[in-house]
């Protein structure tokens, strides 16, 4: 028997059915039941019969130079490169402590999702194995590195799947290092697998239906509402999660999202232009300045905080309402940016742009040199600030400038 299977467990007079998942060791069967629970049964004294082969068929051979496992179904079908990070969407019960660990790679995801087959090939790619709060900038180069080879392999979409709490960041990372002809789609999910009202099924399924579609930027495919019918296509460098744990805890600012995909149909739809699949050609520029801080200034902030900033290639503030930040500041952030620093103002407000011409704190602000960040979202700001420090000359006039989607245009002349 292997994971993927659907068996039939009998102990002690009682019977199990459902699907085969990996187990921690040999001591425990763990069946995904058909009600969404997973049930783990002693293997001593247990008898197992084989109900249905796994309808995942997967290749035995692996390219083990870059790690690349095949699952292949059909040569007329596109080819779909599946590259996991960790996450809760690559998770399961680790049933030693009872909390939920990442550790599943990507043949264990096709497995225990069935319902993948058949709508693409695939190619599997593990580039880390973490939760997302242990992801870094060193990891965001490695993923870039990765998802430009199989860019170059051939395939006709990526998904990336990763932990929720801060894929926003990883997805506006690769919107800037890579340019891409082929949709990349990040995806993951709220809650593991094995809960009933994981949203894994259908983010993974809408996220391989828009990485065949003729959208070729980086996305962030995650459900649109708390019914399992619709998922979101957010533009990475306007996502936000904005909530702990919902499913539909991702959100567009400042405008509905992209796209979205109907997981009833599988029909994906677009609302507004977007970069069109093939007409771009693929570049990569992985290179980061790692030395940039993202500050939120808030009401009795310690002026410290800034003085600490020293010696840092670069610095976003979130600032208050239009971008303010203590007039008292002013003139500490006047000495970072005489010895090099450059300093981007953003908001913390959801909505809205910075605006440094309205009152006498933004006036000197820009006297002194700082960046006004548009309506960038200030993660965003960090994450563009790290990239173009790194690869741009004119860097004072790119974060004034929409690479990536991430600013836009104000409908009227004061927003």
């Amino acid at each position: 028997m292997n994971p993927g299977d659907h068996v039939r467990v009998s102990q002690n007079g009682s019977s199990y059915e459902g699907m085969l998942l990996p187990s921690p060791n040999d001591q425990y069967l763990i069946l995904k039941l058909s009600g969404g629970y997973n049930v783990g049964i002693s293997s001593e004294g247990a008898s197992i019969e084989l109900v249905a082969p796994g309808s995942i068929p997967i290749s035995t051979q692996k390219a083990e130079s870059d790690g690349v496992s095949n699952i292949t179904f059909d040569d007329d079908l596109p080819t779909i490169s599946l590259i996991t990070t960790g996450g809760t969407i690559a998770s399961t019960i680790d049933y030693r402590t009872g909390a939920v660990t990442s550790q599943f790679d990507v043949t264990d995801i096709l497995q225990s999702i069935p319902e993948l087959s058949g709508l693409a090939n695939y190619r599997g790619k593990i580039v880390a194995n973490i939760l997302s709060e242990n992801m870094t900038p060193l990891i965001w180069q490695d993923l870039a590195k990765a998802i430009f080879e199989e860019i170059e392999s051939g395939v006709d979409g990526i998904i990336v799947m990763h932990g929720t709490d801060t894929m926003q960041f990883t997805a506006a990372a690769i919107s800037f290092m890579i340019r891409t002809p082929v949709p990349i789609i990040f995806t993951g999910s709220q809650r593991s697998s094995d809960r009933p009202s994981s949203d894994n099924l259908i983010n993974v399924v809408c996220a391989v239906e828009a990485a065949k579609s003729a959208c070729a930027e980086v996305l962030i495919c995650m459900h649109s509402n708390d019914s399992d019918d619709c998922c979101s296509l957010h533009r990475a460098t306007r996502a936000r999660k904005n909530h702990t744990s919902k499913r539909s805890a991702f959100e567009t600012i400042g405008n509905q999202p992209l796209g979205e995909v109907d997981y009833l149909t599988h029909a994906v739809t677009y609302r507004r232009d977007h970069k069109k699949r093939g007409e771009s050609k693929p570049l990569l520029q992985s290179k980061l300045d790692m030395n940039v801080e993202l500050i939120k200034y808030t009401p009795g902030m310690d002026v410290n905080l800034i003085d600490a900033c020293s010696g840092k290639s670069g610095l976003v503030i979130e600032g208050t309402g239009l971008g303010h930040i203590h007039t008292d500041f002013i003139p500490h952030l006047s000495s970072l940016i005489e010895n090099g620093t450059h300093i981007v103002m953003t908001s913390q407000c959801i909505d809205g742009r910075v605006c440094s011409r309205v009152y006498d704190t933004g006036r000197d602000l820009l006297d002194i040199g700082v960046i006004e960040g548009e309506d960038m979202l200030p993660g965003t700001a960090k994450v563009k600030l790290m990239w173009a420090l790194a690869n741009l000359e004119n860097v004072a006039e790119s974060m004034k400038t929409s690479i990536a989607g991430e600013i836009t245009k104000p409908s009227r002349p004061w927003e």
